[in-house]
């Protein structure tokens, strides 16, 4: 049975489907692995040294999914981080440049070695650098939204 990602997104942190969804999804369209053998939803979410996000299909995609190195770079604790629209996490001026990344991954199914400026709650404004974004595609080819993750980032 399909994953819905639409669930009660409280459910997603360390859910074994959607584990699924992000790391096959990654195999399958990057062509290399996001964690390693044994590394299961609950270290991708507690442990991981890295950032992963993910947003849904809605038309104004709100975020699904942020492991806690995502809620620390970007200041937001769970419940709040799986409200936000995406759009949020870049300031204004950003935003279309933002959108074209998105468009291109959802033309092309994923861009590697991305670089972008994204702003955290409080408002400091940082640098994602050399940056994953990949389509998030179920077995059956379903598409379910879109994933980021990068493992640098500096203040500006």
């Amino acid at each position: 049975m399909a994953m819905n990602p639409e669930r009660n997104a409280s459910d997603l942190s360390v859910d074994p489907e959607f584990f699924d969804l992000l790391t096959g999804s990654y195999a399958r369209i990057v062509g290399s692995l996001l964690v390693g053998e044994g590394q299961g939803p609950s270290w991708l979410y507690y442990d991981a040294p890295f950032v992963v996000v993910a947003h849904n299909t809605d038309a104004d995609p709100r975020f699904i999914y942020a492991n806690k190195a995502g809620q620390t770079c970007f200041e937001y604790p769970w419940d709040e981080f799986i409200t936000l629209p995406s759009r949020l996490s870049a300031e204004l001026p950003n935003r279309a440049e933002r959108q074209q990344l998105l468009d291109a991954v959802t033309r092309d199914g994923y861009i590697s070695g991305y670089r972008g400026l994204r702003i955290t709650k409080s408002g400091r404004r940082f640098w994602m650098e050399d940056g994953v974004v990949w389509q998030l595609i179920d077995r059956d080819g379903n598409r379910r939204g879109q994933a980021a993750t990068f493992s640098k980032w500096k203040d500006v």
